[in-house]
């Protein structure tokens, strides 16, 4: 039976009110007027339809049809999605731009996937093989990865009833299973995801393992775990864009996924640009290889921003399902906020603090508790991870503001940059004196092991002489640096040592724009090691002056310089 269509009533911005909705539910996708435009139902209450929509909507009036689909927001997962770059609903640009050109057409639909392209398919089970819900049927080499096909999770358990092997489109059939209850399914290499439910897995496990991402400040004072959640406040010009591209552009993590909410159009160029021409480290080939991109800047629809970060995470916990490490980056998610505050403010609902929507906290806590260690679903013991890092980007540095206040009921690291360093030429810019992270327990026996015995010693005797060097800039100011004692000055050399030759780096030079662990460990030892010898020598009666004036401090200053192939030597 065909389903009624439903009336426009009201059209305010990017939200559409249209009635004769009922049996309708929450999250459907609707197509707007005969154009087709995209929408979601968001609220509902006796026949009447609250619509964000996902288009532009001017010329759209009263009286115009609205379609139901039946259907929620879904993500097609399957191969094709490495190195793609999308919009906010899954809509791949270059598709979009071999139908419509510069300016995307409204109402345009094309497959976020190639349909048309063979993919090799080899089969990892065989005929009459018990198979349960997430189990591999087979894999697809896919640039950098292999792409595993996946038991959709609806079937929990079944039989293979047939398998094949060879070159097909992602919408070939591939296998057959019969399930228990006796009806036989048909597999393909896609599959559909609703983009708001996260996908289940067996069990989530305390993360221990070190995302290393080759930035000193990161890794060894503030560091993340694969599966753990992290956000990079700041205000403008302080550098969010940039430690994000450099964590995607070094960390260890086998997928990255970079989501552009509502940024600028060049900061997506530029990783456009860069992404191809850089090699990964580990294996390489490009780093656009391992990464998708998810593009929805600040000139496209507002409602299809609030959508982008959810399309992310779920292709990002698709690839997780596969046993992979995966890194995710919204940039920003202040700009998400504010899609959800536009949207709640033409619904009319109540306002929170600063005008935001009452349920800012739900929402910002629902997205970042996707990320996780994992072991997924399958017969076979399959472990995977999704680590999501959210810049936030309150108006004039006020950290006090609500977005970033939510994050950090959520979040466990915390990376405060400060313009202040950015305009004195400190990058990355992070303020050592503010930033925490709440793994440093987690991960206490991957230092052991990759560190040394030394390094958790070490890493706590560097924060002790910075706190006390921003204790002692108050005197200095006060009655000048002569009048420190020995002992304080020693600090205060050492302490700027820290900052300028371990905590600085930079993303323009070849070898220091990546440090592996080992090599932070050695560089923060000789640090330590120097200021121990300065002690003794303190003691002992020597000047100041000749402590300071010690070649280890040269040596120092050149190690980070110092290419890690020579190193290693």
């Amino acid at each position: 039976m065909e389903q009624k269509k439903g009336e426009i009533i009201k059209v305010s911005g990017p939200l559409v009110v249209a009635k004769n909705m009922e049996g309708a539910s929450i999250y459907e996708v609707v197509k707007i007027s005969k154009m087709g435009l995209l929408g979601e139902i968001i609220e509902i209450s006796d026949g009447v339809a609250s619509i964000q929509v996902y288009e532009e909507t001017s010329g759209i009036g009263p009286g115009e049809p609205v379609e139901r689909t039946g259907s929620q927001l879904s993500v097609d997962l399957g191969p094709g999605l490495m190195s793609a770059i999308y919009d906010g609903i899954q809509r791949p640009l270059k598709s979009l731009f071999k139908e419509s050109g510069n300016f995307i057409t409204r109402g345009i639909n094309v497959s976020a996937l190639d349909e048309e392209k063979k993919w090799n398919f080899v089969p990892k089970v065989k005929e009459k093989d018990t198979v349960v819900a997430g189990d591999v049927i087979g894999e697809v080499e896919e640039m950098s990865i292999y792409h595993k096909i996946m038991v959709p999770f609806d079937i929990k358990e079944g039989e293979v009833v047939s398998v094949k092997k060879g070159e097909f489109s992602i919408n070939d059939v591939v296998a057959k299973i019969k399930t228990k209850e006796g009806k036989e399914r048909n597999l393909t290499m896609v599959q559909k995801w609703p983009i708001r439910q996260s996908r289940p897995v067996k069990k989530k496990m305390v993360p221990s393992k070190l995302l290393s991402t080759g930035q000193r400040v990161i890794d060894s004072f503030f560091p993340i775990t694969k599966g753990g959640s992290g956000c990079v406040p700041g205000p403008f010009g302080s550098g969010k864009t940039v430690v994000l591209h450099q964590i995607s552009k070094w960390s260890d993590a086998d997928i990255i996924i970079f989501i552009g909410c509502g940024e600028r159009g060049n900061e997506m160029t530029d990783v456009l640009k860069e992404f191809p021409e850089l090699k990964d480290p580990r294996t390489g080939k490009p780093l656009l290889e391992r990464t998708v991109l998810i593009a929805n800047t600040s000139n496209m629809p507002v409602a299809a921003r609030e959508a982008s970060v959810y399309t992310g995470i779920t292709i990002a916990e698709y690839f997780r399902d596969m046993g992979y490490d995966v890194a995710l980056m919204a940039d920003s998610t202040s700009r998400w906020a504010e899609a959800l505050r536009e949207i709640s403010a033409r619904l009319e609902e109540m306002p929170g603090e600063e005008g935001y929507p009452a349920y800012l906290g739900s929402r910002t806590a629902s997205f970042y508790e996707r990320a996780g260690y994992v072991e997924c679903l399958g017969s076979k013991k399959r472990e995977g991870s999704l680590t999501a890092i959210g810049s936030v980007s309150p108006p004039g540095g006020d950290l006090s503001e609500p977005v970033t206040q939510n994050t950090l009921r959520t979040v466990k690291v915390f990376w405060s940059l400060e313009d202040r360093l950015a305009y004195a030429r400190h990058f990355p810019a992070i303020n050592w004196l503010n930033s925490y992270s709440l793994y440093l327990e987690n991960l206490k026996e991957f230092f052991k092991e990759k560190g040394g015995e030394d390094f958790a010693k070490n890493r706590e005797e560097a924060m002790r002489i910075l706190n006390e060097e921003s204790r002692l800039e108050e005197i200095v100011r006060l009655v000048g640096f002569e009048s420190l004692s020995s002992r304080d000055k020693l600090v205060m050399e050492t302490a700027r040592i820290i900052r300028e030759d371990f905590l600085m780096q930079n993303a323009f030079d070849d070898v220091d724009t990546y440090n592996s662990f080992k090599k932070q460990s050695d560089m923060l030892s000789m640090i330590i090691e120097y200021y121990k010898k300065g002690l003794d020598l303190l003691s002992s009666g020597q000047s100041i002056d000749d402590v300071l004036s010690l070649p280890e401090k040269e040596k120092i200053a050149k190690a980070k310089f110092v290419p890690e192939k020579e190193y290693e030597k």
